[in-house]
């Protein structure tokens, strides 16, 4: 690995700038490949729910790596491990989940940071080159990750404020499903007023503490309406869902032509 790359996605967003990336969910590194060459800014590497072991993460962050986009790591939990492991095979930020308040983001910063700034343990080995490029790395990589949380908690919502406060803490983005189910309501129904009013609030207090507040987007004109809100971060999609919706609709186009024949 070369020396450490600049996180211009972490740049353009502080610079309240928009990028859109995408959720990678088939633990393929060919996809994740395909996805970075064909111009998504960040790549996000599902470990939450799926059965990616640390090997196989390191495989799909070296493959987006020979492309411009960033690699990220939803981690599976806000512990100090998966949050470094995930930084020491190259990652260049990480997205934790069922975050609740100010004082668990200020741990995630801490997990993010070498001391004295925080209380990463030292031992990154492929992120530094594997040793090459050490003091590079050292020197710049407490300003370099992006640390975003995923906001899916109805405690993460009443402390929203107080959490985007804490210095650190880059972008937020909304779990509809798990917020949903948390409020009461089917996690397959993504849409709904109480969650639209969530993401409302998410914006206000995004301009008013310079956090980025993301979101997914699964259609064109929810690009252009997400951004018009005041969204930054901009996530297109699933692989897997992306895959289905497009097998899907040419299997119903090829029933519904031959049907009518």
């Amino acid at each position: 690995m070369a020396r450490m790359r600049n996180n211009y996605v972490r740049d353009k967003l502080r610079r309240r700038e928009p990028s859109i990336g995408a959720f990678l969910g088939l633990e393929s590194p060919n996809v994740a490949e395909l996805f970075g060459h064909h111009g998504f800014e960040w790549l996000l590497i599902e470990t939450e729910h799926n059965g990616l072991d640390a090997a196989e993460v390191e495989t799909m962050v070296r493959a987006i790596e020979t492309t411009e986009a960033i690699p990220l790591v939803r981690v599976p939990s806000h512990d100090q491990v998966p949050i470094q492991r995930a930084l020491d095979i190259g990652a260049l930020g990480v997205k934790v989940p069922m975050i609740r308040t100010a004082d668990e983001a200020q741990e995630i910063v801490a997990f993010t940071r070498y001391p004295g700034a925080g209380v990463r343990s030292w031992g990154p080995m492929r992120a530094t080159g594997y040793t090459a490029h050490e003091s590079d790395y050292f020197q710049r990589v407490n300003e370099n990750i992006l640390v975003s949380l995923i906001l899916e908690t109805v405690e993460a919502v009443e402390n929203l404020e107080e959490i985007c406060s804490v210095p650190g803490i880059d972008a937020i983005s909304l779990g509809p499903a798990d917020l949903g189910a948390a409020l009461g309501y089917d996690p397959l129904v993504r849409t709904h007023p109480d969650i639209e009013a969530v993401a409302g609030k998410m914006v206000e207090i995004g301009k008013k503490t310079g956090v980025a507040m993301g979101i997914s987007a699964r259609t064109q004109a929810d690009i252009q309406m997400r951004l018009d809100q005041g969204f930054l971060m901009i996530n297109y999609g699933a692989d897997y869902a992306l895959l289905a919706a497009l097998a899907s609709e040419g299997v119903e186009t090829f029933r519904n032509v031959t049907s009518a024949d």
